[in-house]
């Protein structure tokens, strides 16, 4: 893993962080908490999922399906909101590490024995949470049209991106505000503390985002993000998974690495271009048919980033300026074109179905596919197999 994945690990680490909600004053009225990813440092820009916020939302989650709503500026949410982020011990460093030939690592105070005194951590230990300050609330437009085409109209009912499992107990409301804020996220500002006035601060993006399309289908990706949100982060921040790009439309993506929930807003990262931005968790879990589909949704991160730049040059209140620190797209590695067609082998796979069964195919001749025994028995007068060839448009055949 070091060869190949060791830019992705330390950009990951050092862009990895957790966001954390609550109500000034009001404990026992509990805290929202997700992943995010630090964008630019001096000031320090963090994106996370918009999740968290909608409790806060002075108009509700109706607010984040209104006509036209591409993003929100910071006062549509109450004033009671408190925001803070923490990070772990690479992004902490100038240097981008715990310490020197070190890994940002740390020992979790749990792990330490009961008798005698607790573990020296090995590396620096974690930041304390620093406060922040919600500047937008933003969304990609293409990747709520492809869902919605995806994943809307008749075929709702079918699907469901929540955080809870389809028999847990959810009440609608709270269902339904997760579906509002699926393709939300939100960008903040952390304020510094008395000893960060002191240091020097680092100024520019703090990650390379890899523009749409740069990363083929089947490109091994790398998962940074916080399972269980702000939950004992000793332990839990900045947990790693590998997968690769499952598929795309447009700058909606499916991986298979394993997220969890509290990983929305999570970053991707790609081996190439090394270390470079692909995409935040959108949705951890999904199922389809009371089914656990083991693909996480990802909102591709260069257009994300494109509607931030563009919400933050609108006049109103806000801070200039800033649309210049956000990270720029790097140039697609080795000639590679913007919209790759895909590796041949992905041509063979096809889609069977017959009537209310459906599953996958290879296409092994013309006109011949091998499949399942279930997915189309023997009794079945009709099958749709439905094959998209990379460069051509999507093709159906029927067998009756």
């Amino acid at each position: 893993m070091a060869r190949q994945w060791g830019p992705s690990l330390r950009a990951a680490e050092k862009a990895g962080c957790v966001v954390s909600a609550s109500r000034a004053g009001q404990p026992a009225a509990g805290s929202w908490s997700c992943s995010g990813v630090i964008v630019s440092r001096g000031p320090d820009l963090v994106l996370c999922h918009g999740g968290i916020l909608t409790p806060f939302l002075r108009a509700g989650s109706a607010a984040l399906t209104a006509a036209g709503a591409a993003f929100l500026r910071g006062d549509s949410c109450g004033d009671d909101l408190r925001l803070h982020v923490q990070w772990g011990p690479a992004a902490a460093s100038p240097a981008g590490g715990a310490e020197r030939g070190r890994a940002g690592l740390c020992t979790p105070q749990c792990s330490a024995p009961e008798p005698g005194p607790p573990a020296r951590p090995r590396g620096r230990p974690l930041q304390p949470p620093r406060p922040a300050e919600l500047l937008l609330l933003l969304s990609c437009p293409a990747f709520r049209a492809h869902f919605a085409r995806l994943f809307g109209g008749e075929a709702a009912e079918q699907w469901r991106f929540a955080s809870a499992a389809p028999d847990d107990q959810v009440s609608e409301e709270e269902e339904e505000d997760q579906l509002r804020a699926l393709g939300w996220f939100a960008l903040l500002r952390v304020r510094r503390g008395q000893e960060q006035e002191q240091e020097p601060a680092e100024r520019g993006p703090a990650v390379a985002v890899a523009p749409l399309g740069a990363v083929p289908k089947g490109a091994p990706l790398l998962a940074c993000g916080s399972p269980f949100g702000a939950f004992c982060p000793d332990i839990f921040l900045n947990t790693l998974s590998r997968g690769v790009l499952s598929n795309a439309a447009g700058p909606l993506l499916l991986t298979d690495a394993r997220c969890l929930p509290g990983t929305e807003g999570g970053g991707v990262f790609a081996a190439r271009p090394a270390g470079a931005l692909v995409a935040l968790v959108a949705a951890p879990l999904c199922w389809k048919a009371r089914e656990w589909v083991g693909l996480t949704l990802l909102c591709a991160a260069a257009p994300l980033l494109r509607a931030a730049r563009a919400a933050l040059g609108r006049p109103g209140p806000g801070a200039p300026g800033l649309a210049a620190l956000l990270p720029p797209e790097v140039g697609a590695p080795w000639g590679l074109p913007l919209r790759a067609p895909g590796p041949p082998w992905a041509a063979a796979a096809v889609l069977v179905e017959c009537g209310a069964v459906w599953g996958s195919g290879v296409a092994v001749a013309p006109r011949l596919v091998v499949t399942c025994r279930h997915v189309a028995p023997r009794e079945a007068a009709r099958v749709l197999v439905r094959a998209t060839p990379p460069k051509h448009r999507g093709q159906q055949h029927q067998r009756q």
